[in-house]
């Protein structure tokens, strides 16, 4: 990979040395440079999971993406560094149960270090972590964006997130080494399948130095880092384009079907 532009993208300019402090570095910065975001889906256009194209998008055409996108670029960056890393893969359980039947539908990644093994992933949407968690379970963590820990299940580990104090699960995943053509699999369902969230809603997020900014549709809700809220409802397609172009730093495609899109969203009624 073009490990320089990379490292530009997301404006990073330290030491390029396989250790924690590197790691969690690159941890923080991917995410606030690259947004999380599903317009390609909406607008029928193929999700490429090979690591040109996603460079292409996510680098030099200043877009986003969504797990598939974020950890594969990220994982192609770390070891290019030297870290050691195994791509893996874990059931959604967000606004669902512990217990949730869902499938295997999320990325992440097991990084091994010297102390241990720890766990990486910038591609989670709302609650995306901006650290990475050591695989220690029962340990709760402080990121610069939140609090987590890992558990562990018959089936391997569960993610929580503490939101208002209230710890919610994430995901649940094993260890089990993933392959690219896994990941095709899950990413074909969930970028064309009628039933993908994906394909239903405009779902956009970046974590932010003063907190997050998280979009559903033409609601953009920003989580101040003292505890704060702000709400606001996007209610022309000018000011849905701005807040993708501004809160979420995105540079918006030249598809011909956007104006149309921006246009439905914005429609939607004020819940």
């Amino acid at each position: 990979m073009d490990l320089d532009a990379y490292l530009a993208r997301i404006g990073f300019d330290g030491a390029r040395e396989p250790t924690l402090g590197t790691l969690r570095a690159l941890h923080l910065a991917h995410p606030q440079r690259i947004a999380f975001e599903n317009l390609d889906p909406l607008l029928g256009s193929p999700v490429r999971l090979d690591l040109g194209s996603v460079e292409t998008k996510l680098v030099r055409e200043g877009r986003g993406g969504y797990c598939y996108e974020h950890n594969t670029l990220f994982a192609a960056a770390l070891r290019a560094i030297g870290f050691a890393v195994t791509t893996l893969a874990a059931r959604v359980l967000w606004n669902q149960g512990e217990d949730a039947d869902s499938p295997r539908t999320h990325m992440l990644l097991r990084v091994d270090l010297a102390d241990g093994v720890w766990l990486a992933d910038v591609g989670f949407g709302a609650l995306t972590w901006t650290a990475p968690l050591r695989l220690a379970p029962g340990l709760v963590q402080e990121t610069p964006h939140g609090v987590f820990r890992i558990g562990e299940t018959a089936e391997g580990f569960i993610a929580h997130g503490l939101v208002a104090g209230e710890w919610r699960p994430m995901h649940r995943f094993d260890l089990a080494r993933q392959l690219p053509a896994d990941y095709e699999i899950a990413s074909w369902y969930l970028s064309t399948h009628p039933a993908s969230p994906f394909r239903r809603s405009l779902i956009a997020s970046r974590p932010t130095p003063e907190g997050r900014c998280n979009l559903l549709d033409n609601r953009l809700t920003l989580h101040r880092a003292d505890g704060a809220t702000e709400r606001r409802f996007l209610a022309t397609p000018i000011a849905l384009r701005a807040s993708l172009e501004r809160d979420l730093a995105i540079r918006l495609p030249e598809d011909s079907g956007l104006d149309a899109l921006l246009a439905r969203l914005a429609a939607f009624p004020e819940a």
